[in-house]
C-alpha cells in the first residue's frame, strides 16, 4: 500500500483521478457532439461555461494542494537534502499551472458572454497563437524545465550493478 507524508493510504486516489477525468471528457465530447448536430447559443455557452468553471476547479486544486505541499515541505528540517530545491520545485509549478488555469478560466468565461472576446479568431492567427502560447505551450515548457531531472533508480539490497 502506497503512503503519503502524512501516512494516509493513497491506493484508490488514481481510481478516483481516473473516474473524474473521464467524466469531464465524456462530457466535452457530448457538448461537441451537441454542436455539431445542432448548433445553438445556449448549448455554445453551456460548453464554454463548463471549461470555465473544470478550469477554475483546476486552479483552485493546484492552489489548495500545491500550497499544502509547499508548506509541508517548508516545515521540513533545513538540513534536509533536496529540500530547498524540491520547495522551489513545487512552488514554481503550482504558481505555473494555477496561473495558467485561472487566465483560461478568465478567458472562457469572458469569451461565453462577450461575443468581441471570442476564441474563435479565424482572421486573427496572431492573437491565438499568443493565447495558446501563454495558456499551453509556454507553462508546459516552463513545467517540463522545471521538473528536467528525475530521481535515480533505486537499487535493491540484493542486486548490485556490475562496474
Amino acid at each position: 500500500m502506497e503512503f503519503q507524508a502524512k501516512n494516509l493510504p493513497t491506493d484508490k486516489l488514481r481510481t478516483v483521478y481516473i473516474c473524474i477525468n473521464t467524466a469531464i471528457y465524456v462530457i466535452q465530447v457530448c457538448i461537441w457532439i451537441y454542436l455539431l448536430v445542432d448548433y445553438s447559443s445556449i448549448g455554445d455557452l453551456l460548453g464554454k461555461i463548463f471549461i470555465a468553471v473544470v478550469s477554475f476547479v483546476a486552479a483552485l486544486g493546484f492552489a489548495i494542494y500545491g500550497g499544502r505541499l509547499f508548506f509541508l515541505l517548508r516545515r521540513f528540517p533545513i538540513e534536509s537534502k533536496g529540500r530547498r530545491k524540491k520547495l522551489h520545485e513545487v512552488g514554481y509549478v503550482t504558481a505555473i499551472c494555477f496561473a495558467c488555469f485561472l487566465i483560461r478560466c478568465f478567458v472562457v468565461g469572458l469569451s461565453a458572454f462577450d461575443r468581441d472576446a471570442s476564441l474563435e479568431v479565424l482572421d486573427h492567427p496572431i492573437l491565438d497563437l499568443v493565447y495558446y502560447m501563454l495558456t499551453e505551450i509556454l507553462p508546459s515548457a516552463l513545467v517540463l524545465y522545471i521538473l528536467r531531472k528525475l530521481p535515480p533508480k533505486r537499487v535493491s539490497a540484493q542486486h548490485h550493478p556490475i562496474q
